[in-house]
Parts: C-alpha cells; sequence; structure tokens
C-alpha cells in the first residue's frame, strides 16, 4: 500500500471513530416534571413502560433525566439546565411544563402528554402541523370541562354558585373562558379563586365559603395533580366544608372527594413514547399531529355523597367509569 493511501486510510478512520461513537451514544430524554418525585411516579413508570415496548433500555441506549421542582420559578432554572446539558428531546408532561420548556428551547424537541389546550395557549400552530420543536398528545380541557360541570350540578341540584380553583402559573385562560360559558348555559354564577402553592389552599376554601358557594370544581394543573399533597389536601378542604367537588384527577376522589371526571393520564404518558421514538428516528416534530384523548373517565365516590346528603341520579351512576363504595 503506497504511502499517501495508508494515511489516507488512518484518516478516513479517524473521522468515522467519532461518527460511530455519537451514533452508539444513549439518547438522552429530560424528564421535566412539576410536583414530587413520588406524585409523578406513576407517570414515570408509564413513560419508561412504553419506552420499553419500543425497544429503548434504560443505561443501554437511552438515558432519562429527571427533574422535579414544586415552583415555576425553580421548574424554568432546571429547564434551562436541561437545554445546557443538550438532551436530545425534553418530555414535559402538561401545559405548565411546556411552557416552561418553550421559554428554555426553540430548537430541542419538546414533548407532552397531557396537554389541555396547546392550540389555545400558542404552543402549537394547529393540531394536524404544530409547526415548531413542540408536539405530542393532548386532553382538550376547554372540551371535557363543560361537560364536567353539568355533571357535578347533575349530582348536586341545589347547586347555584360554584367555586372555581385554577391556577394562575399555568396557562389556563382558554380553559377559563370554557368553564365560563358552561356556567352561563348551566345558570350557575361562579367564584373564581386562583392558587399558586398548595399552601394557599385553606385560605382560598375559606374564601369561596365566606362567598356562599355550594360546590368546589378543581381545574386540573400541575399544582392540583401533582403538588406535595395535593390531591388528598383538596379532598380533605371540600369534606370540611361539606362542598360537593369535582376534580380532574381520580386521586383526589380515591381521598375522599366526591367525583373526577378526566382522561387516562397513564395511558397518555406511555403513547408519548412513540413520539419520542419517532423523533429520536429523525421526525420533526413540526410535522407529528397532535393525537388527541377520545376516553374519559367519570369516578363517583358513593361514600362521599352520602355523607353530603346527595342522590346520584341513577343515569350519571351508569355513566361512571368507576364507583367508589
Amino acid at each position: 500500500m503506497k504511502r499517501r493511501d495508508f494515511l489516507m486510510l488512518l484518516g478516513g478512520a479517524a473521522l468515522a471513530r467519532p461518527a460511530a461513537a455519537q451514533a452508539q451514544r444513549p439518547a438522552r430524554i429530560g424528564f421535566l416534571g412539576f410536583g414530587t418525585a413520588a406524585a409523578t411516579a406513576d407517570r414515570v413508570e408509564a413513560l419508561r413502560a412504553g419506552l420499553r415496548d419500543l425497544g429503548y433500555l434504560e443505561g443501554k441506549n437511552i438515558v432519562i433525566d429527571f427533574r422535579w421542582a414544586e415552583a415555576v420559578d425553580r421548574l424554568r432554572e432546571l429547564a434551562a439546565e436541561l437545554v445546557r446539558e443538550n438532551v436530545d428531546v425534553i418530555f414535559a408532561t402538561s401545559s405548565t411544563e411546556v411552557e416552561v420548556a418553550r421559554q428554555a428551547t426553540t430548537t430541542i424537541p419538546i414533548v407532552f402528554s397531557t396537554h389541555f389546550d396547546p392550540v389555545g395557549i400558542g404552543h402549537v400552530s394547529s393540531l394536524a402541523r404544530p409547526g415548531g420543536n413542540i408536539t405530542g398528545l393532548a386532553a382538550l380541557q376547554t372540551d371535557f370541562t363543560g361537560k364536567a360541570l353539568e355533571m357535578l350540578t347533575q349530582a348536586a341540584p341545589h347547586v347555584k354558585k360554584i367555586g372555581v380553583l385554577w391556577t394562575p402559573t399555568a396557562p389556563h385562560s382558554p380553559v377559563l373562558q370554557a368553564i365560563e360559558i358552561a356556567g352561563v348555559k348551566l345558570g350557575a354564577s361562579l367564584q373564581l379563586t386562583p392558587v399558586r402553592t398548595v399552601e394557599e389552599f385553606e385560605d382560598a376554601f375559606a374564601t369561596m365559603t365566606k362567598e356562599r358557594v355550594d360546590a368546589i370544581f378543581v381545574v386540573a394543573s400541575s399544582l392540583t395533580g401533582r403538588g406535595r399533597g395535593a390531591p388528598m389536601l383538596l379532598a380533605e378542604l371540600a369534606m370540611k366544608h361539606r362542598l360537593p367537588s369535582m376534580f380532574g384527577y381520580k386521586a383526589s376522589v380515591v381521598a375522599g372527594g366526591l367525583m373526577s371526571y378526566s382522561p387516562n393520564y397513564i395511558e397518555l404518558t406511555r403513547l408519548a413514547a412513540t413520539y419520542i421514538d419517532k423523533i429520536l428516528k429523525g421526525a420533526k416534530p413540526a410535522d407529528l399531529p397532535v393525537e388527541q384523548a377520545t376516553r374519559f373517565e367519570l369516578v363517583i365516590n358513593m361514600k362521599t355523597a352520602k355523607a353530603l346528603g346527595l342522590t346520584i341520579p341513577p343515569t350519571l351512576l351508569a355513566f361512571a367509569n368507576e364507583v367508589i363504595e
């Protein structure tokens, strides 16, 4: 072999080695979660299960960098940290986490699993063609909120004024508009009460009680679903004030709340793995249509209904996916 050909062969090998090493490098997913690791454990396992089904094994061909925060400001710091570490994909469960991740990067793909209104909030251009670096699965809260409010009034026909607990740190404007429209249709007045932290829950309930609300509607958010002890505390406060309640998370009904109406968040999180898989294989988020949840679950706690002196209509019981005795 001529000396020049030998040197060219060596140079080619040197160039090929980094590319091969990069190809073998495990893909890195940044998991950005609001709340505590314990409160998010079911979603973590759902995502892991979805990835395993697609052939991804942690420590071998994929690495998941977990970041949790119980305050939005801290969440921003963690999102910026994941961007600096140049992860391949950021998994941001819902609108709160997506908004923070969006502010941190316009280039790293962001996948969500339970976004409540990605178009209305402006995180994607359209469901069919997201158009940016964000995509995933959506449970359009603007669509099912009215139904949830209606079922609350069916369970408690005496209700004329409903306290609405919502989270300003989540981009909830379109959802609040849908709630107000539903309130008008049902002939019920609304008392909108914001909460930014779990510590504000008790004062919020005290305020709504002073305003003589007849029931409580908790708008689903990362705070109300995954804040430290949030589902149980909300259920306890609803019972303490003897208020019929509708939640966006089943956990609050298991803890003693009256009802919840929501998509299956665990199933949606498992399905989010398919988006991550497609992106890691070269697909662009801009071209991956947002998939909408089609199944919703009504859970009713009959023990709580009896404690509140409520008779749940047979039609509502027949519609329920789960009745807790």
